[in-house]
This record gives structure tokens, C-alpha cells and sequence, in this order.
């Protein structure tokens, strides 16, 4: 199965020049958990929810600040036509939840874990892709034996 069968089309996106502000703004309006930051009209990196939280509330960063500072750069991305598989693997490489789904340096779309779990119709594969991505993603001492 190939990511483009499984991504969505509607991609959010802001300005690298957007304010921290706007770009909360922007995934509240249109319920959205993250928005990919374009440069010169190319992908260039992503934000998250949780890297709002993270970056402003939790660190008292102004809701002014440009969201170029804090999008998580470089931006992992995939191809279209990509097997699912090798986009799974590559979200556990790079420890990313989400993958912006490019044609050459044009944004098609965006592919989450999520996407790639309940989608594939395979709950063994979308248990292993789920399990192999958050153990990437969550510190080491989450998964050490607990207890006596």
C-alpha cells in the first residue's frame, strides 16, 4: 500500500514568518494537531501542539515570537508513492509521529502514525508501527522493568 492512498490531502500551512500566536490561531480554526512551516513557498519544517505548549507556555517564550525558532527543522518528509512500511520505519529512524508527503519539493499532503495504523487494514502491522514509533520516541527509562 502506498502513503498516497493513505494521506490526507489538506495540508495546513504557515509562513516561517508567522507569529507562535497565529500559527495556535491556526491549528485551533481548523482543529488541527500541527502545521507545516513553508519557506519560500517549500516545506521547511513542522510544529506541533505540544511544541506550542512546550515552547510557550511551559517556557514563557512570547506568543509574538516568529514560528521559524521553534519548527522542528530539517523536516522529514516521504514521497508519495512510498510503501507504508518504509514510511513506518522511517517515522521510528527520525522518532516523528507525522511525515509531510511531498512530489519533488511540492506538498501533497501529510501522513500521520495514525493514519498509517488504522489504515492499512493490517492490525498486526498498525500494533508493530505503533509500538516501534512511541518506543523510538519516549525516553528509554519509560520501558525498564517496574516493581518488585
Amino acid at each position: 500500500m502506498r502513503i498516497s492512498e493513505v494521506m490526507t490531502e489538506s495540508v495546513v500551512t504557515a509562513d516561517c514568518s508567522a507569529t507562535l500566536r497565529e500559527v495556535g490561531e491556526l491549528m485551533r480554526d481548523r482543529n488541527v494537531g500541527s502545521v507545516v512551516i513553508c519557506e519560500s513557498g517549500y516545506p521547511a519544517g513542522l510544529i506541533t501542539d505540544r511544541d506550542l505548549a512546550l515552547d510557550v507556555a511551559a517556557d514563557g517564550v512570547s506568543i509574538d515570537e516568529p514560528v521559524r525558532d521553534f519548527a522542528t527543522r530539517p523536516l522529514v518528509t516521504c514521497e508519495s508513492e512510498m510503501d507504508i512500511e518504509e514510511a513506518a520505519a522511517t517515522m521510528v529512524q527520525h522518532r516523528v509521529r507525522r511525515l509531510p508527503v511531498v512530489n519533488g519539493e511540492e506538498l501533497v499532503g501529510i501522513v500521520t502514525l495514525d493514519d498509517l495504523a488504522v489504515r492499512s487494514g493490517d492490525l498486526q502491522l498498525a500494533q508493530q508501527m505503533t509500538a516501534e514509533v512511541a518506543k523510538a520516541a519516549l525516553p528509554e527509562f519509560f520501558f525498564h522493568q517496574r516493581g518488585g
